[in-house]
């Protein structure tokens, strides 16, 4: 099968294009078609040194994918062969990444494929939207009528961190560059912040006539979570998906919660957002789609960080 191959860590020129041997499927697994694979901030992180994620290369990197099950494992009695699919593979210790024609994951780690979303568009979605979805629903639990800031919300995880606390009945407060404002208006932002120009925390604070808001995501820097402290109301929750940095002396005396967001890999996750997705409550933000031995080009795009929404590859044909 045709793969891009990274020959050892380093800078985006590593890749190479590949013919390397087809997987099977195993006990459990499924061997997926790959149409669409989608790219992340953590792809760019593990091609410059993955040994923190027990990959050594020669790897085929990639974590996002959306295909057609092409053949099925021993014990496996919830797929078919042809069935549309979209999941999020495993990064630790595993080599054999979306980067490539064909890939084999467990079973239990795929949904079917959102029917309204292209195999490209579904691929912008497990990994980035996954995270989304666990900050903002499961361990933020927005809800009906709070106010959320969400710093960051024209990436590819703040973009649906933004659509999904709308969905759940939120006032959105987003920041972005300038260049993105109209974007997190699109999005469903009730108030888009240019970082550049305000201070988010301030402008915060003044939504809330001093009050605070009641949830905060931080998605873009490690001193955000100090940063925005002041924002938050007493007994307020802060979710953030890099390791907090700077003065969180301010979480006690105001009794707020600090929840550190991985993503963990599972089916029912993809479930859930694609009720989303098919009621069109919720759209991926795409920034480009480039053809697989683009890799390169899109792993340029990633370590710039200031992306518009998700890069996505074009493995095959539908």
């Amino acid at each position: 099968m045709h793969a891009m191959v990274l020959s050892r860590f380093g800078g985006p020129e590593l890749f190479e294009a590949r013919d390397i041997e087809r997987p099977t499927p195993g006990p459990g697994h499924l061997l997926v078609r790959l149409v669409a694979s989608g790219t992340n901030p953590v792809d760019a992180k593990l091609r410059a040194d993955g040994s923190w994620a027990h990959l050594q290369p020669p790897v085929v990197l990639g974590y996002d994918g959306a295909g057609v099950v092409e053949e099925i494992g021993v014990g496996v009695t919830d797929f078919q062969i042809g069935d549309e699919v979209y999941y999020t593979p495993e990064i630790f210790a595993n080599p054999q990444g979306t980067y490539a024609e064909y890939n084999t994951v467990p079973a239990t780690l795929v949904a079917r494929k959102p029917q309204n979303l292209s195999f490209e568009e579904a691929a912008a979605v497990p990994l980035a939207g996954g995270t989304a979805w666990d900050a903002v629903i499961r361990r933020l639990q927005v809800r009906p009528g709070e106010t959320i800031l969400i710093q960051g919300g024209a990436g590819g995880v703040g973009s649906f961190a933004v659509q999904f606390a709308k969905a759940a009945g939120a006032r959105v407060l987003a920041s972005a560059g300038s260049a993105n404002q109209n974007t997190l208006r699109e999005l469903g932002a009730d108030v888009a912040i240019d970082y550049r120009k305000e201070n988010p925390t301030e402008v915060a604070l003044d939504q809330t006539q001093g009050d605070g808001v009641d949830a905060v995501f931080d998605i873009e820097g490690p001193d955000l979570v100090a940063r925005s402290l002041p924002a938050v109301r007493p007994g307020g929750r802060v979710a953030c998906i890099l390791a907090p940095q700077g003065d969180l002396s301010m979480l006690y005396p105001k009794n707020i919660t600090l929840h550190g967001v991985f993503l963990t890999r599972e089916r029912r996750r993809l479930e859930q957002m694609r009720a989303l997705f098919e009621r069109g409550q919720a759209w991926p933000l795409m920034d480009t789609v480039l053809p697989l031995d683009e890799v390169a080009s899109a792993h340029q795009r990633l370590d710039s960080g200031h992306g518009r929404g998700k890069i996505v590859l074009r493995v095959a044909p539908a």
